[in-house]
């Protein structure tokens, strides 16, 4: 199972202090001690602050998760391979049909095409069949005292707190992803309290057990994060051959019409939006699967920050509204984790900046791959070869 992944774009809070509080670090039991004092300083009852702390345990496997994410080096072919089968696909569509008057109401509320919460679903918890089995306070509460992102998760124990009073989460009980997520579609506490809806009219907002509620809550969160009603995502094109390669990633935008005029056909179909904005994507360089994305698919990267998991989730939704399984191509082969790392560390070197020396290529070690492909000469498409690390 594929987890979210927590939104990175905060700078890491160092342990410098938050009044009254230990921000992260230290003794485990001084820092949930710390934790209670700022929850009876936001008003919640005392009584209530030690209930739901009582159970509270620091996870070591919590952290390991959170070190081991190396599924997310794979390049998007194999990755996409291995996240989408047959299988998965007959079930998304068996879950669209069972589930047809939900996704109506998704679709009529919040304006969020059906093929995409069927993708989150599949790739978060195999529609609910596999949603974690970490102890959700003990994850938010072992994520805060670690000090790689504190300010990320440690507004995540408030929020469960208060989901704790509103009787929807028992800290003793209540599991889910290694991250803090909760239920089908894996949301984060604070994502609950603002998004969650009680789509099957129970008076709860039951996440891991109703489809309903899981779907709405879904929707409304994707709504909430910028989802543009009745507009695409993305539609699979096929390139020419003499194209600018400068021009292609997320970094520059056109009308589609522009694209066209340029060159860049939809494999098949008409164009999706001729007059919106767009970008051409292509995940492992200028002979690999290329597509054309719009800015519904920026939206995805509020869902997750994963490059590779966004644009597997973008096609795979694609997928199950009837898109054709895209064409590979015959992309240059994909660099190892120790040549990734050294590659990053040269652009880092160049004054690039690269997310991290991680061996994984995210957007921002594209970003830096395309600007040095094209200072070199080298076609500028974002995708990094052994050619391009013994050049630099």
């Amino acid at each position: 199972m594929i987890k979210r992944l927590p939104h990175f774009a905060a700078a890491l809070l160092l342990c410098a202090g938050l009044a009254n509080a230990q921000s992260c670090g230290g003794s485990f039991g001084s820092f949930v001690n710390g934790l209670k004092s700022e929850a009876a300083s936001k008003g919640h009852d005392k009584a209530t602050v030690d209930r739901f702390f009582a159970s509270v345990r620091q996870d070591p496997k919590v952290i390991r998760a959170d070190r081991s994410q190396g599924i997310f080096q794979m390049p998007f072919i194999d990755f996409s391979r291995r996240l989408i089968s047959q299988n998965r696909l007959n079930a998304g569509l068996r879950n669209a049909k069972k589930w047809d008057s939900v996704f109506d109401r998704v679709e009529r509320e919040f304006g969020v095409s059906r093929g995409v919460l069927l993708a989150f679903w599949a790739f978060e918890t195999d529609f609910g069949a596999v949603q974690g089995n970490f102890n959700t306070v003990n994850a938010l509460v072992t994520l805060s005292h670690d000090c790689r992102r504190p300010q990320l998760f440690r507004p995540q124990v408030f929020a469960a707190l208060e989901l704790y009073e509103r009787g929807n989460l028992d800290p003793a009980r209540t599991t889910g992803a290694w991250a803090g997520e909760i239920g089908m579609v894996q949301m984060l506490p604070e994502d609950i309290l603002v998004n969650g809806v009680d789509g099957d009219g129970d008076g709860k907002v039951t996440l891991k057990t109703s489809p309903a509620d899981a779907l709405l809550s879904g929707g409304n969160m994707l709504r909430s994060l910028g989802w543009r009603k009745g507009e695409p995502w993305m539609q699979e094109v096929v390139m020419p051959k003499d194209f600018d390669w400068s021009q292609t990633g997320l970094t520059t935008w056109k009308r589609s019409s522009d694209w066209v005029k340029a060159g860049v056909k939809p494999r098949s179909g008409k164009l999706a939006a001729s007059g919106l904005k767009s970008a051409v994507l292509l995940p492992q360089g200028r002979n690999g699967p290329a597509f054309l994305v719009y800015p519904n698919f920026n939206v995805f990267f509020e869902w997750n920050q994963s490059f590779i998991y966004v644009t597997t989730a973008a096609y795979f939704a694609t997928r199950l509204e009837g898109a054709k399984v895209y064409n590979a191509g015959n992309p240059s082969p994909a660099m190892s984790e120790g040549q990734m790392k050294a590659l990053q560390k040269k652009l880092s070197a160049r004054g690039h900046d690269v997310g991290g020396i991680d061996g994984i290529l995210g957007a921002m070690t594209r970003n830096a791959v395309q600007k040095e492909q094209k200072r070199i000469g080298l076609p500028a498409d974002a995708w990094p070869t052994r050619q391009l690390l013994d050049r630099l």
